[in-house]
């Protein structure tokens, strides 16, 4: 097994062997494992049906459902979740990063409660702001932050900001590449094939019902496009944005030079780069991937990790970009924008997520890779692990990913198996096969033994 590390402590490990799994196999595994899981989780059935008679497909947001129907939960501490049918489970989708700290985190509580005794919304400023703001600012390094609700919000203000400055209206961004709900920022999030075009030229696929407006796709890893397309385009193009290691495809991790390659073309161009660190953020390390990698964007956006399970979100950046906001070219509104609960949950993070406590996690990350790397190496499987931080994946193929291409090319078929062997086993990840686990403040030797243990039982069960 050859072990690389792209950029600071990133990890991947690929198999030096690995042979081919039976369809007939995974078909059969497949079948059993659906039919455990009804078994298992007849009262999540029950709450399904009911939910969606006021909820469309019976959930708060589409992400969450999944046939015949998801597992619903009455209740979560530490690193653990209780669902409808009674069953203890492991949570190691922790929110995609919200829930960093853990579930009900003892110092996150501590701070709301003390918040419901001063007010949760004044809809005016407040030294509760801006000490949030002063916290996030000298954590990621940034000059000037304003606070949003979502990290949808987050995108879609960074973009509205690199336009003001610019006076541009066209983006760019990496196609697979998902950064929320924001109509420009849909286009080939994960497009179908037939439409997305050819590789080295895809094809912009745009969401339906939504204005976009210019966008330009261009490939992960792909310099020579990427550079092609800011030259043919640059009087038009305000911003490319990206996640500076993409979490919406498993874990892809740039190539070496990559992102620094990325930097000095924005600047040759005069395009803003703008970093969407919504799943990143505090996941990659204490201050965040732009830190840990070493390549300072223009624009940050942030949500989910920074908050301790409270909505919010932030976008900031260089004071020259910035100083859009104060000036009047861009107006930014919200309502709820810094509301006290929200910078509860700042304070809250800041205080608890030290380099030492993130550190603590990142270990027992990285100790899961690579037991789980051996285990692939004893049984041939074409797999390999990948992390970032306290994050980590199993992506079922056996040469690195680079782009969605490489991500379409997985096997879908275990990579379902491998999700529901966990699900019936007390482990929930998220639903949709190429997310991460998530190692929190409240996982510790013993969530990682059943994690590794839970991988291991697969490994025995597809080579059996």
């Amino acid at each position: 097994m050859r072990t690389t590390t792209n950029h600071a402590e990133t990890f991947r490990s690929i198999p030096t062997h690995a042979t081919p799994l039976s369809d007939t196999k995974l078909t059969s595994l497949l079948d059993q494992e659906w039919s455990q899981f009804k078994n298992n989780t007849r009262a999540s059935g029950v709450e399904s049906k009911q939910a969606a008679l006021v909820i469309p497909l019976g959930v708060p947001s589409s992400f969450q459902y999944w046939e015949p129907y998801p597992i619903s939960i009455k209740s979560a501490l530490g690193a653990w979740m209780t669902d409808v049918d009674g069953r203890r489970l492991l949570d190691l989708s922790m929110g995609f990063g919200a829930m960093l700290v853990g579930h009900l985190n003892p110092v996150v509580v501590e701070e709301i409660k003390s918040t419901l005794e001063v007010g949760t919304l004044f809809v005016t400023p407040s030294p509760i702001s801006r000490d949030a703001a002063e916290r996030i600012c000298h954590r990621f390094a940034i000059d000037q932050v304003r606070f949003a609700n979502s990290g949808t919000e987050a995108t879609m203000y960074a973009v509205r900001l690199a336009r003001a400055v610019t006076g541009k209206d066209a983006i760019v961004k990496v196609e697979g590449g998902y950064h929320g709900s924001y109509d420009p920022l849909t286009v080939s999030s994960k497009p179908s094939l037939e439409k997305a075009g050819p590789a080295n030229n895809p094809t912009p696929v745009h969401s339906a019902g939504a204005i976009s407006g210019d966008v330009y796709v261009v490939p992960y890893n792909d310099l020579e496009f990427l550079e092609k397309t800011f030259k043919e385009n640059a009087k038009k193009i305000a911003c490319f944005i990206l996640e500076p290691v993409l979490e919406n495809l498993g874990i892809v991790l740039p190539d070496v030079g990559y992102l620094e390659a990325i930097r000095e073309l924005c600047d040759q161009y005069g395009i803003v780069l703008i970093f969407d660190e919504v799943k990143t953020g505090l996941t990659a390390g204490p201050q965040g991937a732009a830190q840990r990698l070493g390549v300072q964007p223009d624009l940050i956006c942030l949500a989910k990790s920074i908050g301790g399970g409270i909505p919010l979100a932030a976008f900031g950046g260089k004071k020259e970009y910035m100083d859009a906001v104060s000036d009047g070219r861009l107006a930014h509104f919200g309502t709820f924008n810094g509301n006290p609960l929200a910078m509860a949950g700042v304070r809250a993070v800041d205080k608890v997520c030290t380099p030492e406590a993130l550190s603590t996690a990142e270990g027992f990350n990285l100790q899961a890779l690579e037991r789980i790397s051996q285990i692939i190496e004893e049984y041939e499987l074409p797999a390999h692990t990948v992390g970032l931080g306290v994050k980590g994946c199993v992506t079922w193929a056996s040469a690195p990913v680079r782009n969605y291409r490489d991500y379409k090319a997985t096997d879908f078929k275990i990579a379902e198996l491998s999700w529901l062997w966990s699900i019936n086993r007390g482990i929930i990840t998220p639903p949709g096969l190429d997310e991460q686990w998530l190692i929190s403040l409240a996982h510790g030797q013993l969530e990682i033994d059943l994690l590794v243990d839970d991988f291991l039982q697969l490994a025995v069960a597809i080579r059996s």
